[in-house]
């Protein structure tokens, strides 16, 4: 008799499995501004639901919708005394043809029923965003949200879909005067009243709604101090540009995420972060040719986990990194490999740092991805294979990954 224990399970007890897919946007077209809006979702955020059902709150460019996706049984019915498959009629006729014999009437039967997933877009707020809309967070009270373009952000209630409240405007009376935009916002994940914004100078502005009605100045200002000022480039303000900010779970940390590094911020200190992680520097001596194949202007996210230890951001290659606490990291690849290893960096091995496999064998893509991993990024191949959306399940260890046009799940 085999007295060997049970293999243990692998990875947290979590089942993922496919659930449904629905269409959340279609192709439109502003004819007063000659402008092509495309059906492609900016974000998603969840909203919480009692019951069964799910909601989800998308947006495109200009449109946010309100999604419930719910159960639904569908029964399938036969035994009808018309013929239904070829619409019960004589041709000529309007009515149905009587037989040459009477038959019996029959009543129909249920033969069975199926239990499916049907979507309803229950809300829909537009036409309240003259530039395009970057981001959107749901209140912890459940029962508002907010939604961010470049140069306003508007407060929304759940419930009404005409109306919407200005709490941030930063237009200035002159465009030429304009000297920043706002990239990301986000609400508190405790206190209702309380979100924060970042912008393309590389400053997170933590804003009270108690305060003013317009929270333009905000609350508090989290921006580092420039230690050397004449070193200042013409790539200084892109690479300075926030992409993404997020609140830690329990509120009390900021993690913003620029080009070069990822920065985590205590609420309470405004003048310096109290952890700043480099992910590119490898390519600064690159900047030019990021520059010219606009991929300087790429938006990565940043996540952490629940308890705030972790940190996670995309990168080149299909590639992120995680940094942990005391100095580690490790440097992963988004593959269809599920036994790939994840790459320990030693200290001062950039290289190390940065190695890719190649999926595809040492060829060409290889030869790219291989320079991509080692800092030099040389040729525009490898530049298109970018990890820019990842997020980190708030009660388990696990890291979803968007690589081009699939969805990678990394559990530790």
């Amino acid at each position: 008799m085999d007295q060997r224990a049970p293999p243990l399970p692998r990875g947290p007890g979590f089942e993922y499995r496919y659930l449904t897919e629905f269409q959340s946007h279609e192709p439109e077209f502003d004819y007063l501004k000659s402008l092509e809006i495309e059906e492609k979702i900016n974000k998603v955020r969840w909203v919480r639901s009692r019951g069964g059902s799910k909601h989800v709150i998308s947006t495109n460019d200009k449109t946010i919708k309100l999604w419930k996706v719910y159960e639904k049984r569908v029964s399938s019915v036969t035994g009808f005394n018309v013929d239904r498959s070829s619409g019960g009629f004589a041709p000529g006729f309007s009515a149905p043809q009587p037989p040459a014999a009477p038959w019996p009437l029959r009543m129909p039967t249920v033969a069975g029923s199926e239990l499916l997933l049907a979507s309803r877009a229950k809300r829909v707020y537009s036409n309240a965003h003259a530039y395009h809309i970057n981001s959107i967070s749901v209140n912890s009270d459940q029962e508002t949200f907010l939604s961010a373009d470049d140069l306003r952000i508007n407060l929304w209630n759940l419930e009404v879909t005409d109306q919407s409240f200005n709490i941030v405007d930063i237009k200035p009376q002159h465009m030429e005067d304009l000297t920043e935009v706002i990239t990301s916002a986000e609400f508190h994940p405790r206190h209702c009243n309380v979100f924060a914004y970042s912008s393309s100078k590389g400053c997170i502005r933590l804003a009270d709604m108690r305060g003013a009605a317009l929270c333009d100045r905000g609350a508090k200002a989290f921006e580092e101090a420039d230690a050397n000022p004449g070193a200042k480039s013409f790539f200084s303000e892109i690479i300075a540009s926030i992409s993404d900010v997020r609140f830690s779970r329990d509120g009390r940390y900021l993690l913003s995420r620029d080009y070069m590094t990822v920065k985590l911020w205590d609420l309470a200190m405004e003048g310096a972060p109290v952890a700043t992680y480099n992910v590119h520097e490898p390519l600064r001596q690159r900047l030019c040719d990021l520059y010219e194949n606009d991929c300087i202007f790429d938006k990565f996210d940043a996540c952490m986990n629940g308890d705030a230890t972790h940190i996670a951001t995309g990168s080149y290659a299909n590639g992120f990194r995680v940094f942990g606490p005391g100095g580690g990291e490790a440097a992963l690849e988004a593959t269809r490999d599920p036994m790939r290893r994840r790459v320990q960096p030693g200290a001062g091995k950039a290289q190390q740092r940065w190695t890719v496999r190649a999926k595809h064998g040492p060829g060409k893509r290889g030869a790219a991805a291989a320079a991509a991993a080692a800092g030099g990024l040389e040729g525009c191949g490898d530049y298109e294979a970018k990890l820019l959306h990842l997020a980190w399940h708030p009660e388990a260890d696990v890291i979803a990954c968007a690589a081009s046009n699939s969805l990678y799940m990394f559990c530790a």
